[in-house]
């Protein structure tokens, strides 16, 4: 089976290999699409702390269901989504039903290898079966469940004034899902494509570019009180300690974004505003369910969010043009045949 090997930061490598045995209460499944997210870009621009090279890539993941193990509830022949963090299922973590949060935690594409190729061998409580969904909407749903969960984690209400700092794939879901639940959305980013598809596609309320004045249109938008909930989708150090200054006083702080460095806050202030802090870090099955829901129900513009398609062959030659601003990607999805 064809199989895409990224051997180093900025060289990715066409081969072959044996097609998997089914291990041993695991469920073989056929790869048919492959999302490329930013983990893949950093990934290959030789940015991404938790790897070692060389590794297959890609954990967003769509498939058909081949073969089962004896008892199991799945059924041949349907299409699935992948859920790519393996957990132990034992630990205090998992013990808790925070599979998210497994102290030994195995993501798919980075910790081991991921999706791009043929088939994989995965535990059967990886495979979420996708009654309904397209081959492309499955593909879509892991990383909108990265922003479900953030929206869960921080338990909105409704009608609520939420910021997003980062008008990226991950921001755009958490965009979505915070929608969807009711509250009021504005996004902040630097770039004014995103920002432009945010308007056209997401049903934000309003957008504001990064620069000298946001802070100031910011605080416009909400009568000088800022934020009830403010998520941080950027993986910017930076951004991250300057979006405390977007919380409201009582409100509420969500780090979805994950940095390998530390950061830092005002403590007098944060106790003055007694904000709450949250990191929101991956997903789990429930947020998995809680997005097919919505793709089933029409809620998701996920033919404007597939911006680029590929071919698993292409990728070698064309991985790289998916980097940078101007290709304007937001979501792109790979073929695999």
């Amino acid at each position: 089976m064809l199989t895409i090997v990224c051997e180093t930061p900025g060289l990715l490598k066409a081969e072959q290999r044996a097609k998997p045995m089914r291990g041993n209460g695991e469920v073989l499944v056929r790869i048919r699409r492959v999302g490329i997210c930013g983990t893949d870009l950093h990934i290959f621009s030789g940015n991404q702390p938790y790897l070692a090279y060389p590794r297959v890539m890609g954990h967003e993941l769509a498939g058909v269901i081949e073969e089962v193990p004896d008892g199991s509830a799945l059924r041949i022949g349907d299409t699935a989504c992948i859920i790519p963090y393996l957990s132990c299922g034992h630990c205090v973590a998992c013990r808790h039903g925070k599979t998210n949060c497994c102290t030994t935690l195995q993501v798919l594409g980075v910790h081991r290898d991921g999706g791009m190729t043929g088939y994989l061998s995965l535990p059967e409580h990886a495979i979420l079966p996708v009654p309904g969904l397209s081959l492309d909407e499955a593909a879509m749903v892991e990383f909108l469940a990265i922003g479900a969960h953030a929206v869960r984690r921080s338990n909105l209400g409704g009608d609520e004034r939420i910021l997003i700092v980062g008008g990226g794939p991950i921001g755009m879901a958490v965009a979505l899902f915070a929608g969807l639940k009711g509250g009021r959305v504005t996004v902040l980013d630097s770039r004014a494509d995103r920002l432009d598809f945010c308007s056209a596609h997401l049903g934000v309320s309003s957008v504001v570019q990064t620069g000298t004045d946001d802070a100031a249109q910011l605080s416009r938008l909400t009568d000088g009180d800022m934020f009830d909930v403010v998520f941080d989708a950027t993986g910017s150090p930076a951004a991250m300690e300057r979006g405390f200054g977007f919380v409201a006083h009582g409100g509420t702080y969500v780090l979805v974004s994950i940095v390998s460095s530390q950061i830092s806050f005002s403590d007098p202030e944060f106790h003055k505003r007694e904000t709450t802090l949250l990191g929101s870090r991956n997903a789990t099955r429930e947020d998995f369910e809680t997005v097919v829901a919505a793709l089933g129900a029409g809620r998701i513009p996920t033919k404007a969010l597939n911006t680029h398609r590929l071919t698993l062959d292409q990728l070698p030659s064309e991985f790289a043009k998916l980097i940078g601003p101007g290709a304007g990607v937001v979501k792109a999805l790979v073929e695999v045949d």
